[in-house]
């Protein structure tokens, strides 16, 4: 799971309510410093706030142009590492973790929607 401070968007996948499939809402998290998630500021709060206010989604799709790759990838693996694109910070952030669990048919299925464009699935 990519822990970029700069993700240009972040999409919260659909969420499964019972039976019936809700649709989630589009956050856009244009944070800037690393350290505004390891504070507490107005930055947390409002991201606690949002997150007690909407059910929790079965799946979050982030999006991000901040990574070193040629191509377009999708993360596949059951267990993604938490990736820390940055430096120059406190160890603090670093010691920061997010054992977010993967979903390798959601990433296949990634992959498919955005056909014909060439998608590698990445499970390193």
């Amino acid at each position: 799971m990519f822990f970029c401070w700069h993700i240009w968007i972040a999409i919260i996948a659909l969420s499964t309510m019972s039976t019936a499939i809700q649709r989630m809402p589009a956050i856009f998290f244009g944070y800037g410093s690393p350290m505004k998630a390891i504070e507490e500021n107005i930055y947390t709060q409002t991201w606690k706030d949002m997150v007690s206010s909407i059910p929790k989604p079965t799946a979050v799709l982030s999006i991000s142009g901040h990574w070193f790759v040629t191509g377009v990838r999708v993360t596949g693996n059951e267990n993604p590492p938490t990736i820390h694109d940055f430096g120059g910070f406190p160890k603090a952030i670093f010691d920061v973790q997010y054992p977010a669990p993967g979903n390798p048919r959601l990433a296949e299925r990634i992959k498919n929607l955005l056909q014909p464009l060439n998608v590698t699935i990445d499970s390193s």
